[in-house]
């Protein structure tokens, strides 16, 4: 496994504390879906959310967005956030800030702010200095805890209990509502929403 399940306090609060990772929270749970809108999955994933009351954030690919406006509406209409994901869902480290602005300025454009996730959770400290120099209203997003959904080597119920052993109260979780995650996602999604509920735990959109 070559990522961290659970983001560790040295390099969230140590070496890239300009970056939100969790939330203080009592009580609530920040659920966030990269790289849609799919028309399928997305639609699958809004049906789930609505069926537990729940409300979560969804970090798009711009390109996306263009293709499937009403995703994008229903997303909007049902109370959940939209933030950014790149328009080509394009790689920070493999692009020069120049070029990996402009692709935040057009999926920003569609998703109608400057909240954003980077694909991999790579940009280069340069690239986030130059993004909060133009737009000064904008916020890098990461994440607590990575479901591991996208994981093709992990089965549906490993992917479960990895989740599981880290969330808590604050936490800002990662799925993907993409065809690769979903042979995990439709299994986990539905368990970590029933799982928030015995906990009494509150299923919120990020607060931007």
């Amino acid at each position: 496994m070559r990522y961290f399940v659970n983001t560790p306090r040295w390099l969230s609060a140590a070496v890239y504390p300009e970056y939100i990772w969790n939330l203080p929270s009592d009580n609530k749970i920040y659920f966030t879906f990269d790289d849609g809108p799919h028309p399928a999955i997305t639609s699958w994933v809004l049906d789930q959310l609505k069926a537990f009351d729940a409300k979560g954030s969804f970090f798009c690919v711009g390109n996306r967005l263009r293709d499937f406006p009403e995703i994008k509406e229903r997303i909007r209409a049902e109370g959940h956030f939209m933030g950014s994901h790149t328009f080509n869902h394009v790689d920070g480290w493999k692009t020069g800030t120049a070029a990996y602005l402009q692709e935040i300025n057009e999926a920003a454009a569609l998703a109608g702010n400057y909240i954003f996730r980077p694909p991999y959770g790579h940009i280069r400290r340069r690239q986030a200095r130059a993004l909060k120099k133009a737009q000064p209203q904008s916020r890098i997003i990461m994440w607590q805890v990575l479901t591991g959904d996208f994981d093709v080597t992990l089965t549906p119920q490993q992917c479960l209990a990895q989740s599981i052993k880290y969330l808590k109260p604050g936490a800002i979780v990662v799925l993907h509502d993409s065809e690769k995650a979903w042979p995990r996602l439709q299994f986990v999604l539905p368990e970590l929403l029933r799982y928030a509920r015995v906990k009494h735990w509150k299923l919120d959109a990020l607060p931007f």
